[in-house]
């Protein structure tokens, strides 16, 4: 009997630390994915703040230079006033107004998407004009310098490129070629950029490094917010590792409805 008393209370006990076992194991992967949850939102929201303040940068600029032509024309067409129609300067006027409103929003709705820290609203300092690709040129250099060769290959025809995509096409560059210096340790990498009739394709390769393996496709917070910028143009984007090692990422931004 008391074989058996003993047997039962430690079967009882086993089983208690079971479930306690199973609940720690349930609670810390409730925990885990509940982080990843928040990493990953707090990365879309961080890409976002940028986005904001690049389109802010694009917007206020061309806005900005309609208003200085306005302003000019009403200049120029008050040096002879009898020759002009009596509404044209009072609609240059107009314009001028509503592009000086327009800025005075965007700067107020920037501040509701990518409010400062302080609490405080941006100034025209912090909007630095955005790079394009014919910036890649210097960043291809500076990494290189960095300890990372790069071989660049433009095909197609190129051509202007909306602001926005321009520097869309730039950001997927250098996030993908800071990755492979900082994490795969690469030994190589290639830059590909084809223009095509309705879209631009952008693919990067490198070489892996054996010592510290790349993240899985599509778990980085830089890739988390490329995907967000090419989805906004309706674009594809995709990153995985390659068979043999190394990482590719690519991208196509639709260019026929820009």
């Amino acid at each position: 009997m008391l074989a058996l008393g003993l047997a039962a209370f430690f079967a009882i006990a086993a089983a208690r630390a079971r479930r306690r076992h199973d609940q720690a194991l349930g609670e810390r992967g409730w925990l885990l994915e509940r982080e990843r949850q928040q990493a990953a939102s707090g990365a879309v929201a961080a890409e976002r703040a940028r986005i904001a303040r690049e389109l802010h940068d694009i917007v206020s600029h061309n806005v900005t230079v309609m208003v200085v032509q306005a302003g000019a024309a009403r200049e120029v067409l008050a040096l002879s006033p009898a020759a002009v129609p009596p509404d044209a300067a009072e609609a240059l006027a107009a314009v001028e107004g509503a592009g000086r409103d327009a800025l005075k929003e965007l700067r107020h709705l920037l501040g509701l998407l990518a409010p400062a820290a302080d609490g405080a609203d941006a100034a025209d300092d912090d909007f630095a004009p955005q790079p394009g690709l014919d910036g890649l040129s210097r960043l291809v250099d500076r990494i290189a310098f960095a300890g990372l060769p790069v071989d660049v290959l433009i095909s197609g025809e190129p051509r202007p490129l909306p602001a926005g995509i321009d520097t869309t096409a730039y950001r997927i560059i250098q996030e993908a070629l800071t990755n492979a210096l900082k994490h795969a340790q690469a030994a190589r990498a290639e830059v590909s950029v084809r223009y095509t009739e309705r879209s631009l394709r952008i693919e990067i390769l490198d070489s892996g490094g054996p010592d510290r393996p790349r993240p899985p496709a599509g778990t980085g917070r830089g890739l988390l917010g490329l995907h967000q910028r090419v989805t906004v143009y309706g674009g594809d984007f995709d990153a995985r590792r390659r068979f043999g090692g190394g990482f590719r990422v690519r991208a196509r931004i639709p260019l026929d409805a820009a």
